[in-house]
């Protein structure tokens, strides 16, 4: 028979409250200044991608121009000078005065070819040519892979050993606490960047470097190393606080382990600090790249990345030479402001105050 008219609606028809991840969703959407940062820092991971399987600056080491090519002038002179040279006549036999006279002609026609690359990929370098020749915009682009992927990759380890180390000592307490608190003390009596440069030292000329000769994760390995304190701290609060809640004592009741209170009920309770505090640390970890590189100690010698762009700008700019520091500290700023505003959006909508 129907239900009665005024009768209790049934439970598939009640109304279902959006999740934790949902509301935190529709909260980022209302933020305009959130929202377009949002598509800047997906743009930034786009070219990352498209870096990294070759799609785009695959041949940054390629000589594609002059030495100091500056930007949007070298199409049109090498169009005039190719022209000019075209219409040249042939030179004159001087073989019986110069014996390396026949060998002019080969040299001039290379020198053509060469001029008639430029011509072809005069297009890509409206950027501008660094000393040798190589298009600025694909450095940068090159230059932003290597960056984003060392600033994200080290985010992660660093947030996995805060995370772990900070869940053991918030939960368990007593002497493990203890212990991992003296760890804790041991790293933060020791300045930042300091401990940064003695990890650095030992991975380019300590026991570790013949290991770790080549690549990315040196540096990924330093900053994650040395940046996961203040993840320990936040979040060893954090589980200190939820350990004695009623929802883990019923986990408990039930049969629950540490294993499964710590990572299964606590960790998703505490994951919006965990996530602030990644995202925080990405920034963090980008700059302190473009630092260690700028300095010599960051990626090898046979790598791009922002930080060895502006060494490199460093003395050219004492020529007059200004594009690629342009570049570089265009492409870097625009990234870092842009994903730095996103992580304050991110912080204000998984607030669980605001929810």
């Amino acid at each position: 028979m129907p239900p009665a008219t005024g009768s209790a609606p049934t439970l598939a028809a009640l109304p279902k409250s959006p999740g934790v991840w949902m509301q935190a969703w529709i909260r980022l959407r209302r933020d305009r200044v959130g929202m377009v940062s949002l598509v800047v820092v997906a743009l930034f991971l786009a070219l990352v991608l498209l870096a990294q399987f070759g799609v785009l600056a695959d041949g940054w080491q390629r000589e594609v121009g002059e030495p100091f090519a500056p930007p949007h002038v070298v199409g049109a002179d090498a169009r005039q000078e190719v022209a000019v040279a075209q219409k040249q006549p042939p030179n004159v036999d001087l073989s019986d005065v110069d014996p390396l006279a026949p060998r002019y002609a080969e040299w001039a026609r290379r020198a053509s070819e060469v001029k008639t690359v430029v011509v072809e990929r005069a297009p890509t370098l409206a950027f501008g040519g660094d000393r040798l020749g190589r298009d600025v915009l694909d450095k940068a682009i090159k230059g932003a892979q290597v960056s984003i992927l060392v600033g994200i990759a080290a985010a992660l380890l660093a947030t996995l050993i805060g995370t772990v180390l900070g869940a053991l000592g918030g939960y368990f307490g007593g002497k493990t606490g203890d212990f991992l608190e003296w760890v804790y003390n041991v790293f933060t009596s020791v300045p930042y960047i300091l401990l940064i440069f003695a990890l650095a030292a030992v991975f380019k000329s300590g026991p570790l470097a013949k290991t770790f000769s080549s690549g990315i994760m040196p540096v990924v390995i330093i900053l994650g190393v040395v940046g996961w304190t203040g993840i320990y701290r936040l979040v060893r609060a954090e589980y200190m606080k939820h350990r004695s809640r009623e929802y883990v004592r019923a986990a408990e009741a039930i049969g629950a382990g540490h294993g499964a209170r710590m990572f299964g009920h606590i960790l998703p309770n505490v994951s919006h600090v965990v996530l602030v505090q990644m995202s925080l640390h990405v920034v963090g970890f980008i700059k302190a790249e473009v630092i260690l590189s700028f300095l010599g100690m960051g990626v090898p010698i046979d790598m791009v990345s922002w930080g060895t762009m502006l060494a490199e700008a460093q003395t050219e700019l004492v020529l007059g030479k200004w594009w690629q520091l342009a570049t570089a500290t265009a492409f870097m700023a625009t990234f870092v402001t842009a994903f730095a505003l996103l992580t304050d959006a991110l912080r204000d909508a998984m607030d669980p105050k605001l929810r």
